[in-house]
């Protein structure tokens, strides 16, 4: 059970730190309503964990380009 605190007009929930820990919880979280309960969700963000699959990728060698960088106008009829 948590209690309630008031917050100006409002009230709120205070969540501890090892919850906020477990959960990956830095600013926000997704509130999702339910007939009879309420569901909180943390948000991630869009790119989270990019950098590391990058990472992983390259270590694989599965990093290649599937089309060149940069095209030259002539090669322009191959891609249609």
């Amino acid at each position: 059970r948590i209690r309630l605190v008031p917050i100006g007009n409002a009230k709120g929930l205070r969540l501890s730190k090892a919850i906020l820990k477990r959960y990956a919880i830095k600013h926000n979280v997704e509130l999702l309503l339910g007939t009879d309960h309420m569901i909180l969700k943390p948000v991630k963000s869009p790119r989270e964990g990019w950098d590391e699959a990058f990472q992983r990728m390259a270590e694989r060698g599965d990093d290649a380009l599937l089309m060149p960088d940069r095209f030259v106008e002539d090669d322009l009829d191959a891609f249609t």
